[in-house]
């Protein structure tokens, strides 16, 4: 069930460190706590220089700034910040030039805001370190722990949030060929086991993303999108990241750059099938989908 709400006006209160996920469906973010009675929304910031839609765009101090401005002022509940492009086949870079993008950046905008959330999208344990030291409240992980499982101790550790995301293979080769018996089973099952791997340290503030495009064929990610409720059954909150893909351009022939429409009608699939947050290089139009579905109820 989807309830009407609005978006602009998310719920965010101090807290102690004790509050998680639970049939209240909040969650505690560094003492921030995270309403998701009602689905929520995750505004990208990439500050790569080559990222698949925008990069290269928010890379001057004035330009990052004025976008998280435009994206919280939109509606954006958390600013996700990401400083590795992950699209297929991009060159990875070291952690000191990940770490030289990405901290001016958090530092900035933590300063400006420091009420409100920010997720820091890495999976390297010491950028996930530092970060949380600067400020970040949730660690988003395009590996779910497959790249460096250090990177669960250290959320576990600090009691901060983690998206785990799934992923086949690694963004240079993850669209080479990719195969499953059963995509969403598979899934279902790296999440049982990295769950499980969280819980043994105590950690249970887990956000699932079951990786659309990462590792996946047009008919994968589509069959995820049907099925999307499937990844609720663990009783943690399900991540839908849709926004501008391949997924959408192969089957509209258009591209990243025009594909916002296509988004929005995903982004709306993924609301009616069970989305509690959706992560989105447009805030405004994930908004207004979200009010428009929450009529239906």
């Amino acid at each position: 069930m989807i309830i009407i709400f609005n978006p602009i006006k998310v719920v965010l209160k101090q807290s102690d460190k004790s509050t998680s996920f639970s049939g209240k469906k909040t969650l505690d973010c560094n003492g921030k706590i995270l309403n998701l009675e009602t689905p929520q929304i995750m505004g990208i910031l990439n500050i790569s220089p080559d990222s698949f839609y925008d990069g290269g765009k928010y890379q001057l101090e004035d330009a990052i700034i004025r976008q998280a401005d435009k994206m919280f002022e939109e509606g954006a509940a958390i600013l996700d910040i990401g400083a590795v492009s992950t699209r297929p086949g991009a060159i990875d870079i070291d952690e000191k030039e990940e770490s030289d993008r990405i901290l001016p950046a958090l530092k900035k905008i933590r300063r400006k805001y420091p009420g409100l959330l920010i997720s820091v999208d890495t999976y390297r344990p010491a950028i996930a370190e530092t970060a949380i030291s600067e400020g970040a409240d949730i660690i988003n992980d395009i590996s779910g722990g497959a790249f460096d499982e250090d990177i669960l101790k250290v959320v576990a550790k600090h009691d901060i949030p983690y998206i785990l995301m799934h992923m086949q293979g690694r963004p240079q080769n993850m669209q080479k060929d990719p195969k499953y018996e059963d995509v969403v089973n598979e899934i279902k099952q790296f999440f049982l086991r990295q769950t499980e791997k969280l819980h043994e340290l105590g950690h249970h503030k887990i956000i699932l993303d079951p990786g659309f495009g990462f590792g996946k064929t047009v008919e994968h990610n589509y069959r995820i999108l049907r099925n999307l409720n499937a990844f609720k059954e663990s009783g943690y909150p399900v991540l839908a990241g849709l926004s501008r893909k391949s997924m959408i351009n192969k089957v509209l022939k258009t591209t990243p750059e025009t594909a916002l429409n296509g988004t929005t009608v995903l982004n709306t699939i993924a609301l009616l099938n069970g989305a509690d947050m959706l992560r989105v290089h447009d805030v405004r139009e994930a908004a207004e989908a979200i009010r428009l579905v929450s009529k239906l109820y």
